[in-house]
């Protein structure tokens, strides 16, 4: 057998490199950071196990849905109801403004965007994707904000901080309106023009498998608001799941999970150097809320609320500030690369237009998200 050809493994590298960025980043700074802290008993600490239990039974949970197309089938059934092209657009955003708050928003993205390519595709507006495809994303952003377990930062701020469910919800609350009224109003900058999608999927829901993940995933959630041990979570979700769909495993983002365990080991030696906690603790004591909007533009909102949390006990404007920071640049949230992705595969071509349109449009919601926060719901 002839041995692969260093170019071969060289574009191999680079591909997994591409595909796993934000990973290989993390992964880079947790070595780096270990030759100025070496490791110890102390990293044993780092790892909040709850939040990294509670992340991958809900994965698992959503995988399993996917696996039977449960809200790709409830989603075409909402949205073939529309009568013209804003309603749709406004339906677009909803569902992925929802399925943020239940399933994540990386999740919501993958299960809504291409619904959003498909209905855009059959009614020939084509020309519309770039925008309306931006609105789901900022949508999926914003729309996890209001409970724990709708982004990935919120799981572990909510864990790591112990924040009562009701008081989290209150301080989420005011931007969530707010979020909420900002897309009605950027859908409403479309056109009515008529349009119509037929209900031809032929599609039909596995009820009984939907009931046993529906369930699944309700227990998930109360080991996510710590009325159930996270332990028990995980002997019995991953055991029924062995028997109910072994495929859901394989499909559970790894990456994201490892994602958070490098970045637990990066923040955690961070905490542990005398100069970078001088100079972090100033900084935040300054502005939490600024300091965490600005992290997250340069290294995304999930490494900010992993690395900041380690330097202030105000949570109140840190769970706002990588929230709202997670609309701005490209690499301000996960799911923003995700948007990208798909774009960039099913419109060729088009890119640089996106990534103006997408700049321009994260900026003002950005911007005006930040500035609220920082008048009125702090």
């Amino acid at each position: 057998m002839e041995s692969e050809q260093p170019s071969s493994i060289v574009s191999k590298i680079l591909k997994f490199v591409s595909k796993n960025a934000v990973m290989c980043i993390a992964a880079l700074l947790a070595v780096l950071t270990s030759f100025l802290v070496p490791p110890d008993k102390a990293y044993l600490d780092y790892f909040d196990l709850r939040t990294l239990t509670c992340l991958f039974l809900t994965l698992l949970v959503i995988c399993a849905l996917k696996d039977i197309r449960f809200f790709g089938i409830v989603a075409h059934r909402i949205v073939v109801t529309t009568g013209n092209l804003r309603i749709l657009a406004l339906a677009l955003v909803y569902i992925t403004f929802i399925g943020s708050m239940l399933i994540a928003n990386d999740m919501a993205l993958i299960t809504f965007l291409p619904l959003g390519y498909f209905a855009l595709s059959v009614t020939k507006n084509e020309e519309k994707m770039a925008y309306v495809f931006i609105l789901q994303n900022i949508s999926a952003n914003l729309g996890g904000m209001l409970t724990p377990f709708g982004n990935p930062q919120n799981l572990f701020l909510y864990s790591y901080f112990g924040i009562p469910t009701g008081e989290f919800v209150r301080i989420m609350f005011p931007p969530f309106l707010l979020a909420i009224a900002m897309l009605t109003a950027a859908c409403f900058l479309l056109p009515s023009t008529p349009l119509q999608i037929r209900d031809d999927s032929g599609q039909k829901l596995n009820r009984k498998r939907a009931g046993l993940y529906l369930t699944l995933f309700a227990f998930s959630l109360l080991i996510v608001f710590r009325l159930i041990p996270y332990w028990l979570g995980l002997l019995v979700i991953p055991a029924v799941m062995i028997f109910a769909d072994r495929k859901a495993f394989s499909e559970v983002d790894w990456g994201l999970l490892c994602t958070f365990a490098l970045f637990f080991v990066f923040s955690g030696n961070m905490s542990r150097i005398k100069e970078v906690q001088d100079f972090a603790g100033n900084l935040l004591q300054k502005n939490t809320l600024l300091v965490s909007i600005a992290s997250c533009q340069c290294i995304s909102n999930v490494p900010s609320a992993i690395l900041l949390s380690r330097f202030t006990a105000n949570y109140h404007d840190l769970l706002l500030g990588v929230n709202i920071g997670g609309t701005g640049t490209l690499i301000s949230s996960l799911a923003s690369l995700i948007t990208f992705s798909h774009y960039r595969t099913l419109r060729p071509g088009h890119t640089k237009k996106y990534l103006l349109l997408f700049t321009v449009m994260n900026l003002v919601f950005l911007l005006v998200m930040a500035t609220a926060a920082q008048l009125f719901f702090r």
